[in-house]
């Protein structure tokens, strides 16, 4: 019988519980820092301050469309069980890794709130939170090791991850140097090459990972790869748009522009009214300044409403977003499970 989308997501949430216990025991830490390492983990509070950070935030929620999209690429290639296992196996890689870059976006931003609690640089320290997130990106690969997949196959797995999270890296490099000169605004085409990186990369790496573990052929997971790029370029327009509008749950409206955030609503805006590109320069300092609180927030959003830039990024990400998803349904013949469905669902709930 076909699963729906809670019946996956509750697998996925029990898996990422077992990977981030909140009582670990000697064989997981034996499987995560190695034979003879279990009571020396144990003394102390320095385990705790890896599992706390990272458990919490995950613990808090999230849309978790990542190890779902995976899973449902997996379910559209096969119908095998336990190669669909194989793509369950491996949620943790993309969850951690999302998490991961959560807490030290937030570090990088200087942000207050995520998922509506203190950010985790706040609650636990900067130094617990940097090292906590760093360990979660290592963390993160450890579910290759037990997975349901021959030994070829853990290979790809390991190279697909270690190169996606370089790209993610370089496209969050692009980000931070845009945002930290407010009067850098780069190109809607630079833009969208950054996006690819930052946000693209891990919806690339879900959609191959999940053809992967169905055992789909080289040419097809490459495929796949590239159009997934594009549903999650699609999101992050649609995430920047609720930012400026009604904001993004767990945050606080508009704090991208606090941040300096050159996201498309702005470059839209400058690219049909460049003599702008001062004013927003200025706008994004005193915002900086003076906080959430400050009137540059609002005038902002005022000005990029004015020139009808907020929606036609959102008109943008949504076309876009169901393009590459009806893409992807296409490259494979439905094999009557129904994923492929749930595939366009999903995104269509997501743009909502």
């Amino acid at each position: 019988m076909q699963e729906n989308f809670d019946q996956i997501k509750a697998k996925i949430e029990k898996i990422l519980d077992a990977e981030l216990p909140q009582t670990p025991g000697g064989r997981w830490l034996e499987d995560n820092f190695g034979e003879g390492a279990a009571q020396e983990a144990l003394e102390g509070q320095g385990l705790q301050s890896l599992l706390e950070p990272t458990r919490s935030l995950v613990a808090q929620g999230g849309k978790r469309w990542r190890p779902l999209f995976m899973v449902l690429c997996a379910m559209m290639a096969t119908d095998d069980e336990q190669k669909i296992q194989a793509a369950y196996d491996l949620c943790p890689l993309l969850e951690f890794v999302h998490t991961a870059s959560l807490i030290h976006d937030d570090i990088e931003d200087k942000a207050d709130e995520r998922r509506g609690a203190p950010c985790a640089y706040i609650t636990y320290g900067l130094d617990t939170a940097l090292n906590a997130g760093a360990w979660l990106y290592f963390k993160a690969a450890s579910c290759i090791k037990a997975a349901a997949l021959g030994d070829d196959k853990k290979l790809l797995c390991h190279e697909l991850y270690e190169t996606e999270l370089r790209r993610l890296h370089l496209g969050q490099a692009m980000d931070i140097a845009w945002h930290r000169a407010p009067d850098i605004f780069p190109t809607v085409d630079k833009y969208k090459q950054m996006v690819q990186l930052k946000t693209g990369t891990l919806s690339c790496m879900a959609a191959r990972l999940g053809f992967l573990a169905a055992g789909a052929d080289q040419s097809l997971i490459h495929k796949a790869g590239l159009v997934a790029a594009g549903i999650g370029m699609g999101f992050q327009v649609l995430d920047d748009v609720q930012n400026l509008t009604s904001g993004n749950p767990g945050k606080k409206r508009g704090d991208d522009i606090i941040e300096g955030k050159k996201s498309l609503p702005v470059l839209l805006h400058v690219q049909e009214n460049p003599k702008d590109k001062e004013k927003l320069a200025a706008i994004f300092a005193r915002a900086a300044q003076e906080g959430i609180q400050s009137p540059a927030v609002e005038e902002a959003i005022a000005l990029l409403q004015s020139s009808g830039s907020i929606q036609k990024a959102y008109e943008f990400g949504n076309a876009f977003a169901k393009e590459k998803a009806l893409e992807l349904t296409s490259l494979l013949r439905d094999n009557g499970s129904g994923a492929a469905r749930m595939v366009l669902d999903l995104f269509a709930k997501i743009q909502r």
